[in-house]
């Protein structure tokens, strides 16, 4: 099984996730992540789709998305050619003795403090997935009351790839 990252450039209309994403639960292929957002042109919609499957599964998802009347374009983003990243919002029980210790190891990760109450701190955190991964595993002896994850989104390196439509 591996992993691959899509991004599609839609027209913004309503509905367009709604009919992409029934297209992959109709063939019974998985969502690891999605994000949408409209583009500097809000004619265009930005859609990253993290997905798994075989080489076979992989290329039919490619091939059915594109056929999608909704989808203008459609990229397969290579991690060595992309930048990928997520944003994740965590909110930690912590009490004014344990307050640094938290804020050390988000300052470590160049993560956010975007809340403080008495009994939490809610960090704001951007990065790959390994990042993340790497700060909730420093976050293991605090309890986590709540965590919130945006799931991927990238763009391609340089101006080469870049799609342009009219």
């Amino acid at each position: 099984m591996r992993t691959k990252v899509f991004q599609l450039l839609v027209d913004n209309t309503s509905g367009v996730l709604s009919r992409i994403s029934g297209l992959f639960s109709r063939r019974g292929y998985n969502i690891d992540s999605i994000t949408a957002g409209v583009t500097a042109d809000d004619r265009f919609t930005r859609i990253t789709i993290v997905t798994h499957g075989d080489d076979d599964i992989l290329e039919q998802i490619e091939k059915q998305v594109s056929k999608l009347i909704d989808v203008r374009d459609i990229k397969v983003l290579k991690p060595e050619e992309s930048v990928y990243r997520e944003l994740a919002l965590i909110k930690v029980r912590c009490n004014a003795d344990g307050r640094q210790n938290i804020i050390s190891i988000a300052d470590v990760f160049r993560a956010n403090i975007v809340d403080v109450g008495k009994e939490s701190l809610v960090i704001e955190l951007t990065g790959d997935q390994e990042k993340i991964k790497a700060f909730l595993g420093l976050l293991d002896g605090y309890e986590i009351l709540e965590l919130a994850r945006t799931g991927m989104t990238g763009l391609n390196r340089g101006i080469e790839k870049v799609t342009y439509l009219d």
